[in-house]
């Protein structure tokens, strides 16, 4: 396609709304994606450190538990 002006190439022959629009809406998904993955990993990072920490402090208390019935 041929524009005579910038103008003519913003609009893009009466499409320009969709076309720059379209555009829009891709580069922020693009910007989007990238920043939820992360905000996603690291929430999940985090819970698997709480669960890992809560767990091992279970165990080790039924050891200490189970280790002061045998002394009785």
């Amino acid at each position: 396609m041929h524009w005579n002006s910038f103008g003519d190439f913003l609009a893009m022959g009466n499409h320009g709304l969709y076309v720059w629009g379209s555009l829009l809406v891709m580069a922020l998904l693009m910007v989007a994606e990238p920043t939820l993955v992360l905000r996603g990993r690291r929430t999940l990072v985090e819970r698997l450190r709480r669960q890992y920490r809560a767990e091992s402090g279970e165990a080790s208390r039924s050891r200490s538990a189970a280790g002061r019935r045998r002394n009785d």
